[in-house]
């Protein structure tokens, strides 16, 4: 497969091109939002395990949300973070490869999880009568299911695209971490299948799930406008605005990474956007949640006001 060429072994991560001190400001900054990201996504998936008020459809899918902001930030940072006090910026090829893995399974997943929260919105607005029947816990947990084990699969087929590529050299990846198309560029191989396998998956889990929200919103905002109570407005608006902006930021950011043709001007731009995708994405959620969140707040303060046996 490699030919006469040596086999690569390890990369290089070029990373943010910085001077040594702002290397160290940013090392910091990044160290606190990442830690700030774990607490605020371990709060949330606390508070809805250990609260049975939060034990329903729309908190069961925030929980694996908070889960999955975790892991997706916890693949890439620790390695980011290293990398920024680190001049020697290796990592093997194996590793190289399950980051790529776990980044595009966490993210596939996270944008199932987003539309099965969606439809949650929809049917708890616009069939309130039904919503019990239609969003049992067998249905909940099956979607749950369901969106995890697509977002593996997906990630296991382009892993198994990306193994089979020869790497003989150049070595330096122009990226924060192994996102899948920085690596790609570096295969002395036609990597044509892997961007149409990529492209298609893009479909499936971007541009599918985002078109059946927009349906959903559509006929949530139309029954939210003919709603008589100003308070069952307001409350609806609320909670569907929180997920609104979750789903904006998530599905926008990715759509322009994966979806837009390449050119050599965006490389420093991509590094930016995955940047947020990875540290500030998983941390702005929760606090999106929260702050626009009654039943959240609640659940914190009683959690504060509960009184240890």
């Amino acid at each position: 497969m490699g030919g006469n060429h040596s086999r690569v072994t390890e990369f290089i991560l070029v990373g943010l091109q910085l001077s040594a001190e702002m290397e160290v400001l940013i090392f910091w900054i990044f160290s606190l939002l990442y830690i700030f990201s774990l607490l605020a996504n371990g709060v949330i998936l606390g508070l809805i395990c250990l609260d049975p008020r939060l034990h329903t459809p729309m908190y069961f899918f925030l929980s694996h949300l908070a889960v999955l902001d975790m892991s997706y930030a916890s693949n890439n940072v620790p390695k980011m973070l290293g990398n920024l006090i680190n001049h020697r910026r290796t990592i093997s090829f194996i590793p190289c490869a399950v980051q790529s893995f776990l980044y595009l399974a966490f993210a596939a997943t996270e944008c199932l999880i987003l539309a099965a929260m969606s439809y949650d919105r929809f049917v708890a607005i616009c069939h309130p009568l039904h919503y019990t029947v239609l969003m049992s816990w067998s249905l909940c947990t099956g979607l749950a299911v369901a969106s995890w084990a697509c977002g593996f699969i997906l990630s296991v087929a382009h892993s198994f695209l990306l193994l089979r590529l020869p790497f003989c050299g150049p070595h330096n990846v122009n990226h924060l971490f192994c996102e899948i198309l920085a690596v790609l560029k570096l295969a002395c191989a036609d990597t044509q299948v892997n961007q149409v396998v990529l492209f298609a998956a893009s479909v499936f889990v971007l541009v599918g799930p985002l078109c059946l929200m927009l349906v959903s919103y559509t006929r949530i905002l139309w029954a939210i406008l003919k709603m008589q109570s100003k308070e069952g407005r307001m409350k609806a608006f609320s909670t569907c605005s929180s997920h609104l902006c979750v789903v904006g930021l998530f599905f926008g950011i990715a759509m322009l990474v994966y979806m837009v043709p390449e050119s050599s001007q965006r490389e420093e731009q991509e590094k930016m956007l995955s940047l947020f995708h990875s540290l500030f994405n998983p941390m702005l959620n929760p606090l999106i949640y929260s702050l626009r969140n009654a039943q959240v707040k609640e659940a914190f303060h009683r959690a504060l006001q509960k009184k240890p046996k």
